[in-house]
C-alpha cells in the first residue's frame, strides 16, 4: 500500500511539473537572480531590475522563491494576497507594471514557514504550477542563497533562459558567488552577467577582473545608497537606478 501511494505521488509530481513547463513556455526568457550568499540585495537587484524592463517596453512577471522567508513583496510595496480563481489558478498581483507572485501572497502575517528540503521544493513547484503568468517577455526569478533546496529545484524545473549573479565587494560574498557560479555551470546554464552591489566609499568595488575569470560579463556597480535603501523601506521601486542592468539583459539577448 506504501509503494503505491509512493508510486501515485510521483506520477503526479511528473504531471505538475509537464503542465508547468507547459504554461512556462508562454514566457520567452526567465531569468533567475542568484548569489551563493544572503545578504548580498539579490531581491533588491532583482526586483528593481523587473520594474526596470516593465520601463523598457517588455512584458514582465517576477517569482519571489524564497519560500521560507519571502519578503520582495515589501519592495513593490504590496500588501495584499494573491487571488485564487476557480480553486485552481493563481492570479498574480500587478505592481509597477510587473506581474508577483510569492508566497508571501498566500499566507498572512509573519508566522514562520519551518519546513525541510523537500517540503520546500514541493512548496516552490506547487506555487509555480498554480501560477498564472500568460504570456511574458520576461519572468525575474529572485532565488534563495546557497547551493542546494530550492536552487537545485527551480535549475531542474523551471528551464531557466539564465542567471544574474550578485555579489558585494567583501571577499566572503566573492567567494560564495564565485561557487553558486560553478554550481550553475555545472548545470549548464548561462551566465548573463555579475553585478557588484552595495559598493563605493564604505566598502570599496569588486574587481571586475572576478567576470573574466568566470568568462561572463561584468555589468556594473550598483552604489550603497540611503535613498535606495529609504525608497525601498515605503515600498518604492528605483528602476532607474538599474536601468543599466536592464539594458545588459535587452542587449544580451539581442531584443
Amino acid at each position: 500500500m506504501q509503494d503505491e501511494e509512493i508510486y501515485n505521488s510521483m506520477r503526479i509530481l511528473e504531471a505538475r511539473l509537464t503542465k508547468t513547463k507547459e504554461k512556462m513556455q508562454k514566457i520567452k526568457h526567465k531569468i533567475a537572480v542568484y548569489s551563493g550568499k544572503g545578504g548580498v540585495g539579490k531581491t533588491t537587484v532583482a526586483a528593481n531590475t523587473a520594474a526596470a524592463l516593465a520601463n523598457l517596453g517588455f512584458s514582465v512577471g517576477f517569482f519571489d522563491a524564497d519560500i521560507d522567508c519571502p519578503n520582495a513583496h515589501k519592495l513593490f510595496g504590496i500588501d495584499e494576497l494573491a487571488r485564487f480563481e476557480d480553486n485552481k489558478t493563481l492570479k498574480p498581483v500587478e505592481k509597477n507594471n510587473v506581474k508577483f507572485i510569492s508566497m508571501a501572497l498566500v499566507q498572512e502575517g509573519n508566522n514562520a514557514i519551518i519546513w525541510r528540503g523537500p517540503m520546500l521544493a514541493k512548496a516552490v513547484n506547487d506555487l509555480m504550477f498554480y501560477s498564472e503568468w500568460g504570456d511574458l517577455d520576461f519572468l525575474i526569478i529572485d532565488m534563495p542563497p546557497g547551493t542546494s533546496d530550492i536552487p537545485l529545484t527551480v535549475m531542474k524545473s523551471f528551464d531557466l533562459s539564465g542567471f544574474l549573479l550578485v555579489t558585494t565587494p567583501q571577499q566572503m560574498a566573492i567567494n560564495d558567488m564565485v561557487r553558486s557560479a560553478n554550481m550553475v555551470s555545472h548545470m549548464n546554464f548561462p551566465v548573463i552577467g555579475i553585478i557588484d552591489n552595495m559598493c563605493g566609499d564604505v566598502f570599496g568595488c569588486s574587481d571586475e577582473k572576478i567576470a573574466k575569470e568566470l568568462d561572463t560579463k561584468f555589468i556594473g556597480h550598483i552604489k550603497l545608497s540611503k535613498m535606495l535603501r529609504e525608497k525601498s523601506d515605503k515600498g518604492q521601486l528605483c528602476p532607474e537606478e538599474f536601468k543599466g542592468i536592464a539594458k545588459a539583459i535587452k542587449n544580451y539577448y539581442n531584443i
